[in-house]
């Protein structure tokens, strides 16, 4: 007696339209086309994951950049005076010093100039 799938192959068709659901057209009804979209998008979701890393990383640099160039100092020049002071504080928390505090961060780009080593 040979062994029939029926049973097996709807509940994986199934699992994979239930994880195609608001996609547009047949991406959304046909089994075929819905899984090549499913494998297209957790490809784009893994790579994105990494991209947005990057993408902020560049929005807090030129954040600031912005602050620094207010207070006369260039984005490079100050960093490298934070790492000669042995100041140890990431850019995440540097650009929320900029934006919501920029008289905090005023007062450290000061504080580091006049410390000059």
């Amino acid at each position: 007696m040979r062994i029939k799938r029926a049973k097996i192959k709807k509940k994986a068709h199934k699992k994979i339209l239930k994880l195609a659901r608001g996609y547009r057209g047949a991406r959304s009804r046909r089994f075929k086309t819905a899984n090549e979209a499913l494998l297209h998008a957790g490809k784009y979701a893994h790579r994105d994951r990494r991209q947005k890393k990057r993408d902020f990383r560049k929005l807090w640099i030129e954040r600031i950049n912005a602050a620094c160039r207010l207070c006369g100092i260039s984005y490079s020049k100050f960093i490298n005076l934070l790492k000669k002071n042995n100041i140890k504080i990431d850019r995440k928390n540097l650009q929320l010093l900029a934006v919501e505090n920029f008289e905090v961060f005023k007062q450290l780009v000061d504080n580091v100039v006049a410390q000059k080593i």
